[in-house]
């Protein structure tokens, strides 16, 4: 059975949608109920308590983490810590393979292409937090206690209208309503976006084979483009004009006085003043796949969940 810690995110549900075409038998673990069908299931549990979790991991051979936590380093520093313990100690009571999402903010500014084995040189809290809990993870691996494996990915868009995703909040939703787009940072930077529907498939295809344990691995994305190509790029799928401003470090800091999210958002501005390139050639090369176009993960979004 495939158990999703954390789930109901836009990640966990495509990884969900995934699963489920594939006919696999999987529980949904979150506080909050989500709708089921077929194979699927849901179990209510709060991966901060330690019991709730290990009832919640009966029977399974695969444990993913999708967790989303408040973007608030406060919230980060309590919970992760215990949620990753958590999610280590299931997995060794069980003995499944566990599989945990996580993103890039551990490796700090990146002078050229961040790949699996670039250093950890956090420059943020939230990137401090994100290198314990990795960190931690990988040395249970080490040490042969768990078989366990990481997934990460750059910033992505597909979330739909949401604070999960700059590029959708800022430049797909604006556009959609035929409104003036806004860009954090330089829009002449380099900035990877990795497709959500992307990183499920991601997650299960490390899921299906077993050999991909005890590595990390940078799910599929394309390459990066400057945030004025992309912007242009989704002008032209939404049949709109190319408008948009630019919102640099003073700005998003005044912003913050009003917005809890991009107050959080400030520390992390280093990604957008500097360029963001982020490579995946190890899974492309080892799954024989390849990411989604950013024009055609765009035009699937302006039909779903940017319709009318």
């Amino acid at each position: 059975m495939y158990i999703i810690l954390g789930a109901g995110g836009p990640v966990a549900n495509a990884l969900t949608k995934e699963l489920s075409a594939a006919n696999e038998k999987v529980r949904l673990v979150s506080r909050k109920p989500i709708p089921t069908s077929g194979n699927t299931s849901w179990q209510k549990a709060d991966l901060l308590n330690k019991d709730e979790v290990f009832s919640a991991v009966k029977e399974a051979s695969v444990i993913y983490l999708c967790a989303g936590l408040k973007y608030d380093k406060k919230v980060w520093a309590a919970q992760w810590p215990v949620i990753i313990q958590n999610a280590i100690e299931a997995a060794k009571q069980t003995g499944a393979r566990l599989i945990f999402f996580d993103n890039v903010y551990m490796y700090g500014l990146v002078k050229g292409k961040m790949t699996e084995e670039t250093p950890y040189h956090p420059l943020s809290a939230k990137g401090e937090i994100r290198a314990k809990i990795a960190t931690t993870l990988m040395d249970e691996v080490k040490a042969g206690n768990i078989r366990a494996s990481i997934l990460r990915a750059a910033d992505f868009y597909g979330a739909g209208q949401s604070t999960n995703s700059v590029f959708d909040s800022l430049v797909l939703a604006k556009f959609a309503k035929k409104q003036s787009a806004m860009w954090l940072g330089n829009p002449k930077l380099l900035h990877a976006f990795t497709f959500v529907p992307d990183c499920g498939r991601a997650l299960f295809l490390l899921g299906q084979n077993p050999q991909s344990n005890n590595q990390i691995w940078h799910a599929p994305t394309a390459p990066a483009l400057t945030g004025k190509q992309l912007i242009e790029l989704a002008a032209k799928v939404f049949q709109t004009e190319p408008k948009f401003n630019s919102i640099n470090k003073l700005m998003l800091r005044l912003i913050g006085i009003f917005d809890k999210n991009s107050a959080g958002a400030v520390e992390m501005f280093y990604q957008y003043d500097h360029d963001y390139v982020f490579d995946s050639a190890k899974f492309e090369t080892f799954f024989k796949v390849k990411p989604t176009s950013y024009e055609t993960g765009i035009r699937e979004l302006k039909d779903t969940l940017f319709k009318g």
